[in-house]
């Protein structure tokens, strides 16, 4: 009997075993675990091996890794549905292990990159990072990865250069013989083509500028290697279209090259956005429009395709504005162009937003200490603290000799204001970057601000910077855009009277949702939301066609955006607050009149989606010597008398400088963040959640290892594939280092 009953429990347990259950209700409780879970699971036995080593499991991981918005390496061209189900897993781990890697600890050399594969060079004899060539007596201004396979440049003379990494040689160039400048590049993965617009000045004066654009493509071929081995055909240059803008031009989009779409932002007087749209840029047409949209020197723009709408995207200090021009409205507006002798296009109409959101950013509370925009001073022998910009006027204002007026009041900071970082603090370059990897259908798109905040030192003439970091969605708000489409129209579409830029009108208004004069949207609905400007990097985009019936099936049910906690979240800023002093690259123009250049300087700064890289001085500025105010006694009237003696010299351009590195918080709030206990880090952050709590705002900075032969001293540009784990850089010597970490 007891036999019998140790047999009846035996088979019972048997029954209820994992391997056991059904195959609906294993693949549900797979898609619950992570990438480690899964890999422990197929040691315990064979069955559950044989399982777990499945398509729709990985396809499942290599899901949540995109809503994460993180991308799977893939190599070259490859497009996720496209590998095998080997490659599929052997891509998802690296995701993982990059992931983890970047995000919980500092990253380590890694021999595992294609980057790193050569002709004849075993996998075991690999090095870490690859130098290859750049082109020959030419200064870099811009550099890129087009895959794991191709590196692409632009030059201070004008040139575009596409170089193999594999064999380190040319495969196409584009040159012009004079000085072009690269605007925009983006790459589309489906059909092997990268889209770049070129531009050059033909009058600089300001009141009269006119800019031409050439518009061209790189193809590149199917395969990479032939059966014998030999190179493959070389990618070709082909022109598109040229097209001319009149004005100050700020950033040129390329909303969808599927469609032939394009726009600009070009600063109209007295101080508002122009648009100014190709609808087809194989037409001789253009639309060019006033907005009225305020365009202040603190704001930070980009351009985004939704649906049939072409997305103005604004975001001050402590808000985030979405301004929709639905295509059939602005296709009302459209005139004839041209590119013969001094033609420039005009302004036709001014044209209010058809619809506006706004939703306020969220900043941290208590999370470090506040940076009041004041400078101690010595008056008198006292020390005390000035607002900025009043010692800055002190220090180049007039008056009479040896002398300078009357320190201004300033109010006293503002305690109330959410904002860390408020002026002096200024945004000194701003990147808007979206997922540009091959991803999957129906996965959510958004997008990554990243801002690198400066604050200049009147006094030691050094500038420090930090970092704000944050994602957001097209529209900002589903719920408030669904409500807005409800909503009368209000129109506003004027022509302006002669000398006029527009209406009166100007702004967005202070209502969280406005409306105005409605159409039939005509243009057919893109699966492109189109792109953004990321500063100096590419702004890349892919949309592939899925066609196996497995990869079709994710969760269709997670896919819709809505009005919750999550889209508050997107605009949660995060910040490396601790200021740093980022090395600088300095460019500049000869003027008319004058043989000298005026210097800017250009950080050596670059992001991808969650991630952000630069060179840093090693060293802290010092301290400086605060400088002696004294009241002086001239005719009578007292003034400020300043002296500056003792202000430490600035640095030679030899100091030490690292590679520095910041991994920014993945969209999934249960991304791992602790090495040995990853688990009960997920459920801390699940507990936290619930109790209303928040992740911590604050970037961990860690320094990447960099290989001897590297003087950070003499990088030209650089950018960071976070899909590969790699950091590319420009050096003056003529080569390009490829490091690559996990």
């Amino acid at each position: 009997m007891p036999t019998y009953a140790a047999g009846r429990i035996m088979s019972f347990a048997e029954r209820l075993s994992l391997q056991s259950l059904p195959y609906d209700l294993l693949l549900n409780i797979a898609q619950t675990l992570s990438v480690r879970d899964i890999q422990a699971l197929q040691l315990t036995c064979k069955a559950l091996h044989e399982f777990m080593t499945t398509r729709p499991v990985y396809r499942h991981l290599a899901v949540a890794l995109l809503r994460r918005c993180r991308a799977v390496p893939v190599a070259g061209f490859q497009r996720i549905p496209d590998l095998t189900t080997t490659q599929l897993i052997s891509a998802v781990h690296r995701a993982a292990r990059i992931e983890h890697a970047w995000a919980t600890g500092t990253p380590k050399p890694s021999k595992l990159s294609p980057y790193t594969d050569s002709p004849g060079l075993k996998p075991e004899n690999k090095p870490w990072y690859k130098i290859i060539s750049s082109p020959p007596n030419e200064e870099v201004d811009w550099l890129s990865p087009v895959t794991s396979s191709y590196t692409l440049c632009a030059t201070r003379s004008g040139k575009v250069v596409c170089w193999d990494i594999y064999r380190d040689v040319c495969v196409a160039e584009w040159n012009p013989n004079e000085r072009w400048e690269l605007w925009k590049c983006r790459v589309e993965f489906d059909i092997r083509t990268v889209y770049i617009s070129m531009a050059k000045t033909l009058h600089k004066s300001e009141d009269d500028r006119l800019m031409e654009f050439i518009l061209m493509k790189l193809e590149f071929p199917e395969s990479s290697l032939n059966d014998e081995d030999e190179p493959p055909a070389s990618p070709t240059f082909s022109k598109l279209t040229t097209f001319r803008t009149s004005g100050v031009v700020m950033n040129v989009f390329l909303l969808d090259p599927a469609a032939r779409l394009l726009s600009v932002f070009v600063w109209v007087r007295p101080n508002s956005i122009g648009l100014y749209v190709l609808l087809d840029w194989d037409k001789p047409e253009y639309i060019f429009v006033d907005t009225g949209i305020e365009c202040t020197t603190t704001s930070n723009w980009s351009c985004i395709l939704h649906e049939d709408q072409i997305v103005i995207h604004s975001e001050e200090s402590d808000v985030a504005h979405q301004y929709f021009y639905p295509i059939e409205v602005l296709r009302k507006l459209l005139q004839p162009s041209s590119i013969s002798g001094s033609w420039g296009p005009t302004i036709s109409a001014y044209l209010a937003p058809i619809r506006t959101l706004y939703r306020k950013f969220t900043f941290p509370s208590g999370q470090f200490p506040r940076q009041p925009p004041f400078h101690t001073i010595n008056v008198n022998g006292n020390n005390i603290n000035i607002a900025f910009a009043a010692l800055q006027a002190v220090i180049n204002g007039g008056g009479p000799a040896g002398a300078a007026p009357p320190i201004p009041f300033h109010p006293p900071l503002n305690v109330n204001n959410p904002n860390p970082f408020p002026g002096p603090w200024y945004p000194e370059s701003a990147h808007f970057v979206r997922q540009w990897w091959p991803t999957l259908q129906k996965i959510p798109r958004l997008s990554c601000t990243v801002i690198l905040l400066a604050d200049h030192d009147p006094i030691t003439h050094r500038t420090r910077y930090v970092l704000a970091q944050h994602y957001f969605r097209v529209p900002l708000s589903q719920k408030d855009y669904n409500e807005a489409l409800l909503q009368p129209p209000k129109g506003d579409l004027d022509t302006p009277e002669e000398g006029s830029s527009g209406g009166s009108d100007r702004g967005s208004g202070s209502t969280a949702v406005s409306e105005g004069e409605g159409a039939p949207l005509a243009l057919p609905k893109s699966d492109n939301e189109g792109d953004a400007d990321d500063g100096s990097e590419p702004s890349t985009r892919s949309h592939p066609d899925d066609t196996e019936v497995d990869d079709e099936e994710d969760d269709a049910a997670s896919d819709t955006d809505s009005d919750s906690s999550d889209a508050d979240d997107a605009l949660r800023i995060w910040y490396v607050s601790k200021p740093f002093e980022v090395a600088c690259v300095y460019e500049g123009e000869e003027q008319e009149d004058d043989p000298q250049l005026i210097e800017r300087p250009r950080p050596l700064m670059a992001v991808d989606f969650g991630h952000a890289v630069w060179v840093e001085y090693c060293d802290e500025p010092p301290t400086p010597v605060p400088p002696l105010v004294q009241l002086v006694d001239i005719n009578g009237v007292q003034h400020v008398q300043i002296t500056t003696a003792g202000v430490p010299a600035e640095p030679e351009i030899t100091e030490a400088k690292r590679l520095r590195f910041v991994s920014f918080p993945a969209v999934d709030a249960e991304e791992p963040t602790d090495d040995d206990n990853e688990e009960d880090g997920k459920g801390k952050e699940r507990a936290d959640k619930k109790k209303g709590k928040r992740r911590p705002v604050e970037g961990v900075v860690r320094t990447l290892e960099i290989p001897t032969e590297l003087n950070l001293d003499s990088v030209e540009t650089i950018n960071i594939d976070q899909s590969q784990g790699a950091v590319i850089l420009s050096v003056k010597e003529g080569k390009i280092f490829i490091l690559c970490y996990e």
